[in-house]
């Protein structure tokens, strides 16, 4: 079995070889190592789910599962609608599949396994989520040896731990990124420096890094539709459109970007969001999915050991605007029931409103202050839950999500 070499190798070239390590369909394969019977089988991952009530969104599908319609961040009601749920003891008729429940405990482990053989590769790691890091290997190998260096890395995690990665390497974070999602699943993509614009070029504008839907909407409208026409786009024009943002865009889609793989800090926030397939009115619905949300908010809050001074809710309106709304605690927390109670009650001011998409997010972190405050002040189950905060926040936002983000994705 080939494997990472650990010695520096000596290298004429100072440019930085980084990849960016992606599992392929993570909680799906975490779970076919649990359950093997479900190795080629349609397996759908979730939260908020319960028999006989579909609410709640899909966390992952896998690939079998996505041939019939099946996404990431789609709701459950809509995903049974693609591929009704089975039994393993009871396949049934037509097109079905695995549903399991979110086991973050579980895929927490896998991912400790998985990222200790990304430690033994290099010296600079930087995990970002639970199912991808990037990792600097410019002292570990070189531009001649990276497809070897990088197919071992992944046949070992293969053997070794038993989940599929995809692997983009390139001279850049951006461009490495990009690498690794365009030969998904099991790819392995390198893009050399004098290689990363035209490895871009033809790819749809919102590929690039920081481009949400919001700003590829606005590139489009002024005729930029793909990375090679925002490289060869007037800069002067995009700055003056987007600010400093549009500057940056620019760079990246031309293959700069001097960002270095630096271990991550604790998070600033923690959230998550959801989308519909359809723009809803529908208040107690909309609000069901607020509560799940923050469950799985204050679940991941929970496991990550951060308290939370500050709660808040987006909501996106038809077409992309963006509206939030926050509120300040008296100190920080660990407590679902408030952070559920303090989400539903934000969200009471956009009854009536078509949302296309709901989030729940915690701000103001302590990871260090184990002391909560004392939560008398937010009363009992008959006070309400804006007693305790100190101050609303709102605000009506145009600017774009944040490039590759998901449903289930933190939001900023």
């Amino acid at each position: 079995m080939s494997r990472p070499g650990r010695l520096p190798v000596e290298t004429d070239d100072d440019e930085r070889i980084v990849c960016h390590v992606d599992a392929d369909c993570f909680y799906a394969a975490c779970e076919r190592l649990r359950e093997p019977k479900l190795e080629g089988e349609p397996v759908v991952v979730g939260m908020g789910y319960e028999a006989g009530e579909p609410h709640g969104a899909v966390a992952t599908a896998s690939y079998e599962a996505r041939e019939h319609g099946v996404e990431s961040a789609q709701s459950i009601e809509e995903a049974l609608e693609h591929l009704g749920r089975r039994d393993v003891d009871d396949p049934g008729d037509g097109p079905t599949a695995y549903y399991r429940p979110v086991d973050m405990d579980y895929y927490e482990g896998v991912s400790a396994d998985v990222e200790s053989i990304l430690r033994e590769s290099t010296d600079i790691v930087r995990k970002v989520s639970i199912d991808e890091a990037y990792l600097d290997v410019t002292e570990r190998t070189d531009w001649g040896d990276i497809e070897s260096f990088a197919a071992g890395l992944k046949t070992r995690i293969a053997d070794e731990v038993g989940v599929t990665v995809s692997v983009g390497v390139a001279p850049t974070m951006s461009a490495a990124k990009i690498a690794s999602d365009a030969d998904k699943p099991d790819g392995l993509v390198v893009v050399e420096s004098g290689d990363v614009r035209p490895f871009l070029a033809p790819m749809d504008v919102e590929r690039i890094h920081n481009v949400g839907p919001t700003t590829a909407r606005e590139l489009r409208e002024m005729g930029i539709e793909t990375a090679g026409d925002l490289a060869g786009a007037d800069p002067d024009r995009l700055r003056d459109r987007f600010g400093e943002r549009g500057a940056a865009i620019y760079r990246y889609a031309r293959g700069d970007d001097d960002r270095e793989v630096t271990p991550r800090d604790d998070p600033k926030s923690l959230s998550r969001e959801s989308a519909f397939p359809e723009p809803v009115e529908d208040f107690e619905r909309i609000c069901k999915r607020v509560r799940t949300l923050a469950a799985a908010v204050a679940e991941r809050a929970s496991r990550n050991g951060a308290l939370y001074g500050t709660i808040g809710i987006k909501v996106v309106e038809p077409p992309f605007d963006v509206r939030t709304r926050a509120r300040s605690l008296s100190g920080p927390v660990d407590d679902p029931d408030l952070l559920e109670r303090i989400a539903v009650d934000l969200f009471r001011e956009f009854e009536g409103v078509a949302v296309r998409k709901i989030g729940v997010r915690v701000s103001n972190l302590s990871f260090t202050e184990r002391e909560q405050v004392s939560l008398e002040g937010f009363g009992d189950g008959s006070t309400s839950a804006s007693e305790g905060a100190r101050h609303d926040e709102g605000r009506t936002d145009r600017s774009p999500e944040p490039n590759g983000q998901t449903s289930l994705q933190d939001f900023s």
